[in-house]
């Protein structure tokens, strides 16, 4: 199931509505904080987290997050969930970065 169907509207006003371009590709908007639209503000939890994109799905472990220990850190002071919970282990840590090539 894609996001426009999740949401019971078109492909065209989720593009119209809740997209925009971000280095030539089509990406998800963000409010002017920096929050996705999707991003509930009262309970921060994904309102559309069944069928997320993969950039939401391999979170934190982007290439770019687990480069460096200091790259882990600035991600885990701004993500609350990062480097708590069940250990993750390495190769699908790996995998992920791989997947978003972020």
């Amino acid at each position: 199931m894609e996001i426009a169907e999740f949401l019971s509207i078109s492909t065209g006003e989720l593009r119209l509505m809740h997209t925009k371009v971000a280095q030539g590709k089509l990406s998800l908007a963000d409010h002017a904080n920096g929050d996705c639209v999707f991003l509930d503000g009262s309970t921060r939890k994904c309102r559309i987290y069944p069928v997320r994109p993969a950039q939401c799905r391999t979170w934190p472990f982007w290439e770019k997050t687990i480069e460096t220990p200091e790259a882990w850190q600035a991600t885990c002071e701004v993500c609350p969930g990062a480097g708590k919970g069940e250990l993750v282990p390495l190769e699908m840590i790996r995998e992920s970065a791989r997947q978003s090539r972020l």
